[in-house]
């Protein structure tokens, strides 16, 4: 299905050509009637899928017929990037609607700016849930005329001990008419939420296939601690990767990686949740604008980051949870391009890893290589025809 059978307001259509969208993911084709037509909406669709314009269109074909004043959607995002990133697509929607406004708040950032946008006006508003608590509290917004509600990446934001605000932010929003979730996984703290506030909700349960999921060629490398930093740097030198994102599981892992790749002349920068959010903006503009190579990164930090040309994901550290392995190599393979994954371990943690991919669903998905006895050549293990990367010795 185009977007431009959509039954929507030509603006918008003609914000979605000029982002070069021309035909819907499968989320998008079956959210965006439902929540045209204002049913409550429980959505599980994988990474990289268009979660945010399938939600997108709907709240601004509905927010564009009201005055620049009092909200009348909130999105919930579990991480300030997120927010950000949520901000900045709405305001490509509506390009084309220069009456309509979005603000987002978030944590980390000075209260003042945010409440001087606030107070101008607006009909969408983009936050964090503690930081949407901090103005209410300031009676900085009204949410009494909010009837369109949004928990994006709402299976982490609750996991993340946002439980009590949301339901207390929920409650607050006394005109509410829809209550819609996005999740890439379905928790119990979700389906709590839907029972005491949605009804009748309809369930929309898009699996990774090939048009819509993200597609990702996934490999596992059995190393140890000695030779992962060589390992790294051969990979990333071999393959000619332009824009790749190492995750570790600590802030002192990130920038001690960082360092050794630095010092092996990769143009790398980390980013974790220390760094202020000026800092954080500056690491992810460089990133994006393609000034840094290698971003190191914990899961805190990359939650949400949306850049579409990552060539590779790089697991330099088992994920410490099963849902981190998902929502880390989901960062490439994004607007239906391609890219890789590669999951370092060791000997001992080779149980570990097996269920980690038995339980993510990537166990047929994830091939073993490893490097042969001169160091060389990374080969593909358990294939009939014996894919290799030509790889020159490092060290």
């Amino acid at each position: 299905m185009k977007f431009t059978e959509l039954a929507v307001r030509p603006e918008i259509i003609r914000a979605t050509q000029a982002m070069g969208y021309t035909e819907m993911t499968e989320i998008q084709q079956k959210a965006i009637p439902l929540m045209l037509a204002g049913h409550d909406m429980i959505a599980k669709a994988p990474t990289g899928t268009g979660k945010t314009v399938a939600f997108g269109i709907p709240i601004l074909e509905k927010a564009a017929d009201a005055p620049a004043g009092a909200p009348r959607a909130v999105i919930l995002s579990p991480t300030r990037e997120l927010a950000q990133q949520i901000a900045q697509d709405l305001a490509d929607l509506a390009q084309f609607l220069p009456d309509v406004r979005v603000v987002c708040v978030y944590g980390g950032a000075g209260m003042d700016k945010q409440q001087r946008q606030l107070k101008a006006g607006c009909q969408i508003v983009v936050a964090t849930p503690g930081r949407l608590m901090d103005h209410y509290r300031h009676h900085a917004i009204d949410l009494s005329k909010v009837e369109t509600i949004v928990l994006d990446e709402a299976d982490e934001m609750l996991n993340m001990g946002f439980y009590k605000d949301v339901r207390h932010i929920i409650d607050m929003m006394k005109s509410r008419k829809s209550l819609s979730m996005f999740s890439a996984t379905i928790s119990r703290e979700v389906l709590d939420i839907g029972w005491l506030y949605q009804h009748n909700a309809a369930e929309v349960d898009v699996q990774p296939v090939e048009d819509s999921s993200p597609k990702i060629d996934q490999f596992k490398l059995l190393t140890t601690g000695r030779d992962k930093l060589a390992d790294l740097a051969q990979i990333i030198i071999s393959k000619d990767y332009k824009r790749v994102m190492v995750f570790c599981n600590t802030k002192y892992n990130t920038g001690m990686l960082a360092n050794q790749l630095a010092r092996l002349n990769f143009n790398v920068d980390c980013l974790h949740g220390d760094l202020s959010q000026a800092e954080r903006n500056r690491i992810m503009q460089r990133f994006r604008a393609g000034e840094i190579a290698v971003l190191v990164a914990t899961d805190v930090a990359a939650r949400g980051i949306d850049v579409s040309d990552v060539d590779a994901v790089i697991n330099y550290d088992v994920p410490e949870e099963n849902e981190h392995y998902t929502h880390r190599i989901g960062r490439t393979g994004r607007a239906r391009k391609e890219g890789a994954s590669y999951l370092f371990y060791t000997k001992e943690e080779t149980k570990r890893v097996d269920t980690l991919l038995r339980l993510t669903r990537n166990t047929d998905d994830c091939r073993a290589v490893h490097f042969d006895f001169n160091h060389e050549n990374l080969v593909v293990e358990e294939k009939e025809t014996a894919d290799k990367f030509n790889i020159k010795c490092y060290f």
